[in-house]
């Protein structure tokens, strides 16, 4: 994530085409192939990501596009479409079916954390925890950030890990952290 520490738990910054230097800057990286504002709100920025359209397709079909784009602050582990192809086949298209729109609303929510957690926030958190913190996410459920080598793993209800791979992306009403995999709620 940002800072010294962070950089080496999270190191995919430079990597993703933005620098560390810009996101501990709250600058604009790229994400997806795209610049990510720090002006724009998630919604504005997430449309732009190549690499997350299936989640930006799933925040409309479960009409929150609207909630994500308000004052927030939010933070949003945002799983990449490769994360979204980890699921079982046939999961996506039965979540984005209109009568599966609470199922999908819980899961996008659970990775949803309110107020502003920075990469320096979550790793002083899993300090203060001795080597975990939990969060709980706006869907009521609760992820749990651990270390695992130098990387920021969550753990879901069940059991589950993904990975930050890019950590501060600085949105005017949050920020998000870009995971590998989709939590699931218990």
């Amino acid at each position: 994530m940002a800072g010294c520490a962070m950089d080496a738990g999270l190191g995919a910054n430079a990597g993703a085409g933005g620098t560390r230097a810009s996101a501990a800057a709250g600058g604009t990286v790229m994400v997806g192939g795209a610049p990510m504002y720090p002006n724009r709100n998630i919604v504005q920025n997430a449309v732009n990501s190549r690499d997350h359209t299936t989640l930006v397709a799933a925040v409309q079909a479960a009409g929150l596009a609207d909630t994500l784009s308000g004052a927030g602050p939010f933070t949003v582990f945002a799983p990449t479409n490769a994360a979204f192809q980890k699921l079982p086949a046939g999961t996506v298209d039965t979540l984005l079916r209109p009568e599966n729109r609470s199922a999908l609303q819980s899961v996008l929510t659970y990775h949803v954390v309110p107020g502003r957690v920075t990469a320096s926030d979550l790793m002083q958190r899993i300090r203060a925890g001795g080597g975990s913190a939990r969060l709980t996410t706006v869907q009521g459920g609760t992820l749990t950030a651990r270390m695992m080598g130098n990387r920021v793993v969550l753990v879901d209800a069940a059991g589950g890990t993904a990975t930050v791979v890019q950590a501060d992306v600085m949105q005017s009403n949050g920020v998000i952290h870009v995971t590998d995999t989709v939590s699931l709620p218990g």
